[in-house]
């Protein structure tokens, strides 16, 4: 079936529009795991439903992308990877205009769940054409353009979210997405090309591996996005779904390994570089997704930020990443990047211990400085570990590598945000207890407060016993603000511990060449 997706690329194009075509798409997708956060409430409120039935709109998204993430390298090679790229932005712009005209809820869910689908194969194709598309020696330069999208967009998410839901409506946080997905079509359309081996290696499917995959991947994100909500094993649903998830993904590993045309490549692991990239790229997404939830928790729910502002104090992380990776990307070439890579994992551990000395007299500037180094960080990370991870994979099997790159570093982020938020409250829970037993009628400190608290609300013209009740409520409210600060620093303080233990295993890693082929490739 020869058309325009199977012709040989143009000599002349320059790489770095490529770049930009497929960056756009990306930065749309990257963007959309985080828009929609901000505006459930609006949502919920519109569609007459519950802020809990509201976050399916969130479930439902990040189930069907992880589903399309792994499989993605085989559907660029049975469809053709233009193709493949084309009805992705396609269905991922038309899902996110129904998303905006969505009357009703459950309406709403469907059209996120085709966007998801759709979504799911644009981070690992775009990944995989920039890859290609770059000299061996260039691919830092690239790899630093691509993480700005990666990177920033989840921060930039809450912000543009907030904004738009204020100023105009939440439809518009899916309507924004219409004009950047018709300028990435065209982009598409006009400037990538299928190189020569992206072809099918068999007429045959792996129906099989696609269903113990998609069941599999789909019931574990729902354990991990719905977990903590339901109390984890305590609700017999979860329990089950997750029973689900070990032995569909069981099945799959073994089954994967031993047909001859497996869905999903796992041989792939073999390579040491490859697989101990793929183990810090989930680890990073842990740190990375899990700080991006806990600092505007902090600033929102004790610091008393509007959901706005709290999106705006996040923009210092943005902004470091930004400066940080094309620099980083440029000075590749030149410096073993492994080398990057341990700096930029130790200033990220190091800013992680200074996130946990914050206090509740914290302002604005004591977020700000931490924030700026981990974007800095950041930079120093994502992009050295990209390209130390892909340098050994042969062009023929890229998309199949680049497919479960960012499946595992979702994947990762999914298991952050649910530890973050399980320590948290499991430590506040334990942090209120120690706290509280210090406040009792032997501590002449809390009967001092206690009593001042009484004469200020009965100052306002409150009676003895409502005053007194009033006290109390308010020393409780201090106590469990106290314990909730505690218990972020905990996080933040295990989190620093594990980007420190990280960095040994960046040693594992084989140094890439900096010119010719690709290491292995060949």
């Amino acid at each position: 079936m020869p058309d325009d997706s199977q012709q040989s690329p143009p000599t002349g194009i320059n790489p770095w529009i490529v770049a930009i075509a497929v960056m756009l798409s990306t930065f749309m997708e990257v963007l959309d795991t985080t828009v929609v956060n901000v505006s459930l409430p609006h949502i919920a409120g519109s569609l007459s439903a519950t802020i809990d039935e509201a976050t399916w709109t969130l479930t439902s998204y990040l189930v069907s992308n992880a589903i399309i993430l792994p499989l993605t390298g085989w559907l660029s090679n049975f469809f053709g990877r233009k193709r493949m790229l084309m009805l992705s932005v396609t269905g991922f712009t038309v899902a996110s205009f129904l998303c905006g005209l969505a009357p009703t809820l459950p309406f709403l869910v469907v059209c996120r769940v085709i966007q998801g689908a759709c979504g799911g194969g644009l981070q690992p194709i775009s990944q995989a054409v920039l890859l290609e598309s770059f000299k061996p020696e260039d691919r830092g330069k690239a790899m630093g353009f691509w993480g700005l999208g990666i990177v920033v967009a989840p921060l930039l998410g809450p912000v543009l979210g907030g904004w738009l839901t204020d100023s105009y409506s939440w439809r518009w946080v899916f309507y924004i997405n219409v004009p950047i997905g018709l300028a990435s079509l065209i982009m598409t359309r006009l400037f990538v090309f299928d190189p020569s081996y992206i072809r099918r290696t068999s007429s045959r499917i792996d129906y099989w591996g696609i269903g113990m995959l998609a069941l599999g991947i789909g019931a574990l994100q729902v354990v991990l996005d719905k977990g903590q909500e339901k109390d984890w094993f305590g609700t017999t649903w979860i329990a089950g779904v997750t029973v689900v998830a070990v032995l569909a993904l069981g099945s799959f590993l073994v089954y994967e390994l031993r047909i001859s045309d497996p869905v999903v490549n796992l041989k792939v692991f073999r390579n040491r570089t490859y697989s101990t990239g793929v183990f810090l790229m989930s680890m990073l997404g842990v740190g990375l997704y899990g700080t991006t939830v806990l600092i505007p928790l902090i600033l929102q729910t004790l610091l008393g930020y509007p959901a706005l502002r709290a999106g705006i104090a996040m923009a210092p992380r943005g902004l470091g990443s930004f400066i940080a990776m094309p620099v980083v990307g440029l000075i590749m070439a030149k410096v073993d990047p492994r080398k990057l890579l341990v700096i930029g994992m130790a200033v990220c551990a190091f800013t992680l211990f200074q996130f946990s000395r914050l206090n509740l007299q914290a302002g604005y500037w004591d977020f700000f400085w931490p924030q700026f180094e981990m974007g800095l960080s950041l930079g120093l990370v994502f992009v050295p570990l990209t390209t130390i991870s892909m340098s050994p994979i042969p062009k023929e099997t890229m998309g199949n590598a680049t497919s479960l790159f960012n499946l595992v570093r979702n994947l990762g982020g999914s298991i952050g945000i649910s530890a973050v938020n399980t320590i948290v409250l499991r430590r506040a829970q334990a942090n209120v207890n120690i706290l509280g037993a210090h406040v009792n009628p032997y501590s002449s400190t809390a009967t001092q407060m206690l009593s001042g608290l009484q004469h200020m609300f009965m100052s306002k013209g409150a009676d003895l016993v409502t005053a007194t009740q009033r006290a109390n409520e308010a020393i409780f409210r201090m106590v469990t603000q106290q314990a909730n600060m505690l218990a972020y620093n905990n996080v933040f303080r295990i989190l620093g511990g594990l980007f420190l233990f990280l960095i040994p295993f960046i040693f594992l890693m084989h140094r890439p060449q900096a010119k010719g082929a690709i290491v292995g490739g060949h």
